[in-house]
């Protein structure tokens, strides 16, 4: 384990005592839980306090653990955003899980990190998570009259509706997918002496 790491771990354990979990070292960067009521609060001091400092969001994406294996009933969409110090030279990983399944709510962090108003669209967008208090959360990825959140792991393969010109209406119209749903599993094709002692691949 790095002792950079370490050190940053300790500051962290320092500073936010029982607002946060306990941080955790793995991929070589440092990842920490909060609780959505606490969200904010930490986020501004890891951005404000002088032996943190992290002043970028990098990254922030939405994510849906409805069929991770170590859930066991726990929330279901989280937000996870990857904050980076430019003055400490660390990295941070940010988790933070909404605490209402069926209408997953975050506060915005627009007011701390103003990079985060397109990565929060796109989580809105993506997994339906919407966060409070952003200045125009709109779709920026899919259709305004788009149906559903394509990256939740319940959203069908094809969607739930199409879209086509109507030359009789003159305009596009969305109608109920005409699609079966189907698995399309890829065909291998090797050559017959594949993987054999003297054959050729």
């Amino acid at each position: 384990m790095s002792a950079k790491l370490e050190r940053l771990c300790q500051k962290l354990r320092e500073v936010f005592g029982d607002r946060i979990g306990e941080p955790a070292i793995s991929y070589g960067e440092v990842t920490v839980m909060v609780l959505a009521a606490n969200y904010r609060d930490v986020a501004v001091t890891l951005r404000d306090h002088p032996e943190l400092r992290f002043e970028q969001l990098t990254d922030l994406s939405g994510i849906d653990y409805s069929t991770a294996a170590g859930r066991a009933g726990g929330p279901r969409f989280a937000a996870v955003s990857h904050l980076l110090s430019v003055t400490h030279n660390w990295r941070l990983r940010l988790r933070v899980y909404a605490t209402d399944d069926a209408s997953p709510t975050l506060p915005t962090m627009t007011g701390v990190w103003r990079g985060a108003n397109w990565y929060e669209r796109e989580a809105y967008d993506m997994y339906g998570i919407v966060f409070e208090g952003h200045p125009d959360l709109r779709r920026i990825l899919t259709d305004y009259g788009f149906v559903g959140h394509p990256f939740r792991k319940d959203f069908p393969i094809s969607g739930y509706v199409e879209m086509r010109y109507d030359p009789e209406q003159q305009r596009v119209v969305y109608q109920p997918v005409t699609i079966e749903p189907r698995e399309v599993t890829p065909r291998i094709v090797r050559e017959a002496h594949y993987g054999k002692a003297g054959g050729r691949g």
